[in-house]
């Protein structure tokens, strides 16, 4: 059955603070996931660490995930070894929970340490997504290629679902930089994922930064888990490394 198209119109602005109201439960949906349901657009705020903007130190990740009208839906939270961390920087392996507003683990997330990109084209990055915890229902994984930001989503079997793909550039300055959500035969784009410019002051002393996802508001919840995880995916693979070298 074919996907609608996001919804665009303007939402009223929440207050700040203000978390997402639980939803009925729904029948097939495991707990804390029917706020998917409701949404056709998520942002991704990371927080800004003190201890990282004054000493250099890479503290673990740690993210507020709102709605369009800037209400709290998830809070998601980087495990990783301290080592490897300062060692690898971006490169390192984690884990991330995804929690709702009831701290009960909603998604789980796992990325071996990787390379990546033009030079090791047979270490590639993949992120597991699991939702919930334990449940494995696809994965994100880098396409080599020479210079294109190139990513797969796919189902727990490996069958492609979803193709995305960023500028030859992906660098933000004073602009934000969009990553086409297409179908797994790049035949139409179902959504967009957006690395948002924060503003000079922010982009210049930290490496925290600001996403959003769009995707069709009847798309599955699967899905919806998928694309929310692939930004995270993304944020490690050219933001962090492009502050880190920074700084």
């Amino acid at each position: 059955m074919a996907m609608s198209q996001p919804i665009t119109q303007q939402p009223t602005a929440a207050a700040p603070g203000a978390l997402m109201q639980p939803p009925a439960g729904m029948e097939g949906v495991p707990p804390g996931l029917e706020y998917l349901a409701q949404v056709d657009q998520l942002l991704i705020h990371q927080l800004l660490e003190l201890l990282e903007v004054l000493t250099g130190f890479e503290t673990e990740n740690k993210y507020v995930i709102k709605n369009a009208m800037g209400q709290q839906v998830y809070f998601a939270a980087e495990k990783s070894d301290c080592l490897e961390r300062q060692c690898c920087g971006p490169a390192r392996a984690f884990s991330m929970s995804i929690l709702d507003n009831y701290q009960r683990e909603v998604i789980h997330l796992e990325r071996p340490c990787r390379c990546g990109g033009c030079c090791c084209p047979c270490h590639l990055n993949v992120l597991e997504v699991q939702a919930p915890a334990g449940n494995v229902i696809g994965y994100v994984n880098e396409n080599w290629t020479m210079c294109i930001p190139e990513l797969f989503v796919t189902d727990p079997a490996g069958a492609n679902l979803f193709f995305i793909h960023g500028p030859c550039c992906p660098v933000k300055c004073y602009h934000d930089v969009d990553f086409p959500i297409l179908t797994a035969d790049k035949g139409s784009q179902v959504g967009t994922l957006t690395s948002q410019w924060s503003g000079c002051a922010k982009e210049c002393i930290s490496d925290a930064g600001n996403f959003s996802v769009t995707f069709p508001i009847d798309a599955p919840w699967q899905t919806k888990a998928l694309l929310l995880s692939s930004a995270f995916l993304v944020d490690f693979m050219y933001y962090e490394r492009a502050n880190n070298n920074n700084n």
